[in-house]
């Protein structure tokens, strides 16, 4: 649940402040989940390099996280590098990518100390060169005790490929207990996820428009609400994770049920028909 007494809200800009004005602080998600796309774009657009797009869009990560972590946000996930990039992007991206991260964890470990952060990762991350699996160890083991957001970074990451490491490590835990696969239960395949300590998201963020999961959380975002902005990632800040807080708390989440009002309509005819049928 949202704790106030971790909240810095005196620390946002006014704009974030007026955002924030409007929000009920007992209502932020719980666990909001961003898919960072546009990055190639946002360079392309300004006829850059993509590495440079990809350098803005991690000083976004950092602007993002920071106040995210002053509304005392608990959980925050980001899709930072997927399955996917790693195998079809061109190798000298795929390696400046793995340098950027390093990079983004050296410099920026201090901040997230301040913000009492705590880092950590999702994905195949062993699959990773040694030097950066050490590099993140190193950001991960600095920030273990903080208390506030927990930034995780979903790193050689892929929905699919996490429920098959689940399914994998299940049936291995079934066939020593000798357990029969009609015992599995949903909570038997969540233990196993890679996000089993975490909540599932709330909020699923996407950025530049594209309207697609691509292979993000598939499991745990069953009942996600859902938003996307045209914006690229590089553009997005502190104040448009706020935007998109403000549009989730706008929406009824029914879970599969009905809605308040559709709720009311139906104990409205229930009484109705009652009365139909002690009349009859």
């Amino acid at each position: 649940m949202y704790l106030t007494a971790t909240s810095r809200i005196h620390e946002l800009t006014p704009e974030e402040r007026a955002v924030y004005a409007t929000l009920t602080p007992a209502r932020l998600p719980e666990h909001v989940a961003i898919i960072m796309d546009g990055n190639g774009r946002w360079a392309g657009a300004r006829s850059l390099q993509r590495f440079l797009g990809h350098q803005q869009g991690a000083k976004s990560v950092q602007l993002v996280t920071e106040t995210a972590s002053r509304i005392g946000l608990p959980w925050l996930t980001l899709y930072a590098f997927s399955l996917e990039n790693n195998l079809r992007r061109p190798r000298a991206e795929v390696s400046f990518l793995m340098r950027l991260l390093r990079s983004y964890l050296e410099s920026n470990l201090q901040r997230m100390m301040d913000n009492n952060v705590r880092i950590r990762y999702i994905g195949r991350t062993h699959e990773l060169p040694v030097e950066v699996q050490e590099k993140m160890q190193w950001a991960a083991d600095a920030t273990a005790h903080n208390t506030g957001t927990t930034l995780t970074l979903a790193l050689n990451y892929g929905g699919r490929s996490e429920m098959v490491d689940a399914f994998r490590s299940l049936s291995s835990e079934m066939k020593q207990n000798g357990l029969s696969p009609d015992r599995i239960t949903e909570e038997d395949v969540h233990r196993h996820l890679y996000t089993a300590h975490m909540p599932d998201p709330d909020l699923l963020i996407r950025t530049s428009g594209e309207m697609r999961i691509s292979n993000y959380l598939l499991w745990q975002i069953a009942y996600a609400e859902i938003f996307v902005t045209e914006r690229f990632w590089p553009d997005f800040r502190g104040i448009h994770l706020l935007e998109a807080i403000a549009a989730y708390q706008r929406r009824e989440r029914r879970y599969g049920g009905l809605g308040e009002a559709e709720r009311e309509g139906q104990a409205s005819e229930d009484v109705k028909e009652e009365a139909r049928t002690a009349a009859g």
